[in-house]
Parts: C-alpha cells; sequence; structure tokens
C-alpha cells in the first residue's frame, strides 16, 4: 500500500513542458466521432451536431482530496477521471472528452507522472472518452490534478436537478457509505505504519470498502438501463459529498420535501461488519459518508413497475410536499429531519 520507493528518478526539468507533454499524452487514442482534433494544436476542435454538451469540472488536491502516503498515483489518475465523468451521467448523458492538468512539485520524478497518466489512461478507455488537452506546470508543494469532462445528450433525456415532483419516488443505485468506511480502514492503518512502519497490513477483510474508496467506478451503465427500461428520472445527481446533502440539493432546486426510509438504504453486508468494528452507526455513515459515486435519481410513480425487482436500484423515498420538509424515517417509523453532515470542500468536519 505504501509508495514504492522506485530507484529511477527522471527530472521532469530534463525533458521540459512540450516534451513532457508529449510524452505523457502519447498513447491517448480518439474514440468519439465528435472529436474532430484532440492534443497537439492551440484548441481541440469538438463537432456535437444536434447534441447538447454537458461540461463539469473538479479539482483534486494534496492534502485535502487525497492522501499518497496510501493513494497510489495510478489510482489518483483512474479516481480522476471516474469524479468527473461521474458529473456528466448525472446529468442522463454520455461523456465523450476530458481535458486534463496537472501542478506538481520537483519532488515528483517523470516515473510518478508516468504513473498518475497511466491509471488516466486507463480510466479513459473504459469510459470511453478522448482525452483531448489540458496544462502540466510546477507548483510550491504537492501534487493538483484538475480535469474537465465534457458531454452529448439529446436534450429531452437531459436530467436537471430542478425535475422533481410531490409523489415522485427517489431511487438510488448500488450501495451507499463503503467508500468512507474504506478511507476509515486506509487511516488507521497509516496511523498503524508511522508508528511501526516493519508492519504490513492485513486488509483481506476490508478489500470492497478499500476498493471502493481507491478505485470507485462511475454509473456510466445507469442511463443505458434506464434508456432499456424506458425510464426517464425527473431529477438526478451524483453523490459526492453525501447521500443527505444530495438528496438536499434536489430538494432545494425542486422545491419539494422528502421522506427517505432508514430500512430501503441498500448497505453492503462487509461495509455493515465494518461499521460495527469501528462502533459507527451504519445508517449515520450511509447518509453522511460521500464519495459513493452512485447516482441519486427521482422517477414518477408510474414508472416504479419498470424499475421493481432491478438489481441496480434501491427505492428509498418520495417526494413531498415542500412544507413537509426534508425528513429520515426511522426503522422505529419516527420522523428525523435530514441535516447535510457530509463533505464540504471548504470546510473539513
Amino acid at each position: 500500500m505504501i509508495e514504492d520507493k522506485t530507484p529511477q528518478r527522471t527530472s521532469i526539468a530534463q525533458l521540459g513542458e512540450f516534451g513532457l507533454i508529449d510524452h505523457l499524452t502519447k498513447h491517448f487514442e480518439i474514440k468519439n466521432p465528435s472529436t474532430l482534433k484532440g492534443i497537439g494544436d492551440d484548441g481541440a476542435v469538438l463537432d456535437f451536431h444536434n447534441k447538447k454538451t454537458v461540461v463539469s469540472t473538479d479539482l483534486l488536491i494534496e492534502g485535502v482530496h487525497f492522501d499518497l502516503a496510501y493513494m497510489p498515483l495510478k489510482h489518483l489518475g483512474y479516481k480522476a477521471v471516474v469524479v468527473n465523468v461521474s458529473d456528466i451521467y448525472a446529468m442522463n448523458a454520455k461523456a465523450t472528452q476530458i481535458t486534463v492538468s496537472v501542478a506538481v512539485s520537483n519532488r515528483f520524478p517523470l516515473e510518478a507522472l508516468e504513473e498518475l497518466y497511466e491509471g488516466i489512461t486507463l480510466a479513459a478507455k473504459h469510459y470511453e472518452v478522448d482525452v483531448i488537452g489540458g496544462d502540466t506546470t510546477s507548483s510550491q508543494k504537492g501534487l493538483i490534478l484538475s480535469i474537465t469532462a465534457l458531454g452529448e445528450a439529446d436534450e429531452e433525456n437531459i436530467a436537471y436537478r430542478n425535475g422533481a415532483q410531490q409523489g415522485d419516488l427517489l431511487v438510488v443505485s448500488g450501495d451507499l457509505g463503503a467508500a468512507y468506511m474504506g478511507l476509515q480502514v486506509l487511516e488507521r492503518e497509516k496511523q498503524v505504519f508511522e508508528v511501526n512502519p516493519n508492519n504490513q497490513p492485513d486488509l483481506d477483510d476490508y478489500t470492497y470498502l478499500i476498493e471502493r474508496q481507491l478505485k470507485p467506478e462511475a454509473r456510466k451503465d445507469v442511463a443505458e438501463i434506464l434508456k432499456a427500461l424506458d425510464v426517464k428520472p425527473t431529477s438526478m445527481i451524483d453523490i459526492s459529498d453525501g447521500l443527505s446533502s444530495e438528496v438536499m440539493h434536489l430538494c432545494k432546486q425542486s422545491n419539494v420535501g422528502c421522506n427517505v426510509y432508514e430500512e430501503k438504504l441498500p448497505l453492503d453486508p462487509q461495509f455493515i461488519n465494518v461499521c460495527e468494528e469501528f462502533n459507527i452507526d451504519s445508517t449515520t455513515i450511509a447518509l453522511n459518508g460521500g464519495e459513493d459515486y452512485e447516482l441519486l435519481f427521482t422517477i414518477k410513480m408510474d414508472d416504479f413497475d419498470k424499475i421493481k425487482g432491478n438489481p441496480n436500484f434501491s427505492v428509498i423515498g418520495h417526494m413531498t410536499q415542500e412544507s413537509e420538509g426534508i425528513h429520515l424515517v426511522t426503522r422505529a417509523n419516527t420522523r428525523i429531519e435530514l441535516k447535510a453532515r457530509g463533505w464540504n470542500a471548504l470546510q473539513e468536519e
């Protein structure tokens, strides 16, 4: 888990900026017909014909969003792409292109950047997005990674956050909370390692949780599944900051209230076991953990039969009139006002 102290260190300064860009980007292939010109000119050229273009961007900063003590650079590159294409899928759109910008300090040799770009290349291939440009520059300290993602969709298929109606069902893909508990396991092992560097962590019981943290996957499949089921989501968002926070975004933008049912929250068995081990309430983590990159969306009540029993989805609640507020209905059938206690990028809690 700890970074490999490889003896080979090639200084980035040896290549110069353009040499570095050529070196890191030579493996990227163009796959999408909308990409007319990718890397190699002053700007990329795209042609989406009669489709609408969706754009999203994210910044990942060392020490704020990731810790290189347990985040391998290849995983970081992969995750950085996932974080961004997830936002495109949250619009019910198809991700098609990304730009990648990196700022690095001189403590990173060329080999480290190669590892980072290996992860980016792998993710670009998996999600079938073209890398069409970006920038590299130096940083005073640490690593900063910024990715912008573009996507395309027919106008009638785009799902915004503001389309939920009273009576709509609230649906989530996958399971919740595992990425946060994966982070807790990694933080614990880091502290053990700092005390005793010879101690090798045994992480076999935590593989799923750690993978959800270090190598999450964006839900590219959801739009395709919903289309096949003939279901058009009325609103949609991805779960990056925690379920409660995202539910509140949908409610605020759509001017509705919501009841979320505790007993309906999809939890992985390994997640439940590790919550018990850490003596943490699983519902609290499922609501507030963040970084799941699952999709949260609303559908019309009439579409319930179409998604009922589908293993990809769980109906976890329904939208109410705005005056009823936003509540968690517990297993004991008490209503608790939902508050966003998830990740706040401007203030670490």
